[in-house]
C-alpha cells in the first residue's frame, strides 16, 4: 500500500495509500441490460473485464489490494467477491440501502482509518472509463502527493469537448504547486449540470473543468470537514465507528445507515469546503452515463451505426442495436434498440438520459420482475 517507485510523494513522506471504490449504482440507464440484480458496474460494456473489474485493474502497481475498498449495495457483496477475488472479502462493505455518495464515502473512511487515521484515501465510481491507464496512475499520484500535505481536499478536473448538460464543470484556478510532474490549481467554483446556454461559456472561456467525480484526500481531513459540514451525518458515522471498534458493525449498520443524510459529497462537502484543489486529467475519461455514451468507444459503420447484433440493417441511420438475437431494421434514423433475450427497449437518442423512467413505469405497470 506504500507509494511505488516513479509515484514519489517527495520530501521523503510514506503515507499509505488506500482505494474507495463507490459501486452501489443501479445503472437504470443501461436498462435492459443492467438489472437490479447486476447493474452498470457489473456489466462487460468496455471490454472482456466487467467496468467495476477496470476500475480495480487500473489501481494495479499505485494500491495493493489489501488497501483497497469497495462500497456497494448489501445485496452485492457477494458478486463484488466474486468478481475480484484478489480484494479481500473483509474490504468488500455492504450498505444496507443507499444515502447517496457522501454516507458512502463516510462509511469507506471509517474503514480506511481503522488502518491508517493519517492515509491518503483515492475515492473512484466503479463504472467509469479511462483510456489510458498508464497516464491515469501518473496524474493520480500527483493528486496523491497533494492530498498528503493534509490541507487540502483534491479533484479530478476533465477538458471538456463539449458543451456537455449532464454534468458537473469546476471553475478552475491559479495553480498551487507541481506534485509528481502534475500541477494542481485552485478549484474556485462548482456549478451543477448548466443549461445548454451556459455550459456553451463554461467551453468558450477555458477555464472550466468537468467534475470527474473522482476525489482524493488524507483521511482525517475528510472525517474532520464532515463533522464540520455534515454534523448529522457525523454523528451517525462515530456510532457505526464504534461498533467498527467492537469487531460488531452489522447490526449497528443497519439500525443507523438508514437514518443518514441523503446527500451527495459533492453538494455536502466539495462545494462548501474552502481548501480544494483540481489537477487536470488528461487519460481519456468517460463516465458512460447512457447508452449513447457508447458511440464514443464502439466502432460505427458506414451509416454510423453501433451494432451489436447480427442481422440485416436497411436504410438504418444512426443507431445503436445490441441483441443476443438477429435484428433486422428498415428505414428507421437515430434509434437505440437494446435486447437482453427477455425485454426490449426502443427509444430516440434523444431520450437516452430518460430510460430510468422506463424503469419506473415497468415497476407500477407490475413488471418489476423485468427491472
Amino acid at each position: 500500500m506504500r507509494y511505488k517507485p516513479g509515484y514519489a510523494l517527495g520530501k521523503g513522506e510514506m503515507e499509505l495509500l488506500y482505494a474507495v471504490v463507490l459501486a452501489g449504482g443501479r445503472g437504470e440507464r443501461f436498462w435492459p441490460r443492467s438489472r437490479e440484480s447486476c447493474p452498470k458496474q457489473f456489466l462487460k460494456l468496455l471490454g472482456e473485464r466487467t467496468m467495476l473489474q477496470q476500475t480495480v485493474d487500473r489501481l494495479a502497481g499505485l494500491v495493493d489490494p489489501e488497501g483497497v475498498f469497495i462500497v456497494t449495495g448489501m445485496e452485492y457483496v457477494d458478486l463484488v467477491r466474486q468478481q475480484l477475488p484478489g480484494v479481500p472479502a473483509g474490504n468488500v462493505i455492504g450498505e444496507p440501502c443507499g444515502r447517496d455518495t457522501a454516507a458512502a464515502v463516510g462509511l469507506g473512511a471509517l474503514h480506511v482509518a481503522r488502518r491508517d487515521e493519517r492515509g491518503v484515501m483515492l475515492v473512484l465510481p466503479a463504472d467509469h472509463y479511462i483510456g489510458d491507464a498508464r497516464r491515469f496512475r501518473q496524474v493520480l499520484a500527483g493528486a496523491a502527493a497533494a492530498a498528503a500535505e493534509g490541507g487540502h481536499l483534491v479533484t479530478l478536473g476533465i477538458k471538456p469537448t463539449r458543451p456537455e448538460t449532464g454534468y458537473g464543470y469546476i471553475r478552475r484556478g491559479g495553480p498551487y504547486k507541481t506534485f509528481s510532474g502534475v500541477t494542481a490549481y485552485l478549484a474556485e467554483q462548482f456549478t451543477e449540470k448548466p443549461d445548454l446556454e451556459r455550459a456553451a461559456g463554461f467551453l468558450a472561456q477555458g477555464n472550466y473543468l468537468w467534475n470527474s467525480g473522482m476525489f482524493i484526500w488524507r483521511v482525517d481531513l475528510i472525517r474532520r470537514l464532515i463533522g464540520e459540514l455534515l454534523p448529522e451525518l457525523d454523528r451517525g458515522l462515530r456510532k457505526i465507528d464504534a461498533a467498527l471498534a467492537g469487531g460488531e458493525a452489522g447490526p449497528a449498520v443497519e439500525e443507523v445507515y438508514p437514518g443518514l443524510p441523503k446527500i451527495s459529497v459533492d453538494y455536502g462537502i466539495m462545494e462548501r469546503a474552502p481548501n480544494v484543489l483540481v489537477l487536470p486529467g488528461d487519460f481519456g475519461w468517460d463516465d458512460v452515463g447512457s447508452w449513447t455514451a457508447l458511440e464514443r468507444h464502439w466502432e460505427t459503420d458506414a451509416a454510423n451505426n453501433v451494432l451489436d447484433a447480427r442481422g440485416v440493417f436497411l436504410d438504418t441511420r444512426g443507431c445503436l442495436v445490441s441483441s443476443p438475437r438477429h435484428v433486422a431494421t428498415l428505414g428507421v434514423e437515430d434509434l437505440i434498440i437494446v435486447d437482453n433475450g427477455e425485454s426490449l427497449l426502443v427509444c430516440h437518442k434523444d431520450r437516452a438520459q430518460e430510460v430510468k423512467k422506463v424503469v419506473q413505469a415497468l415497476k407500477e405497470a407490475g413488471y418489476g420482475n423485468l427491472t
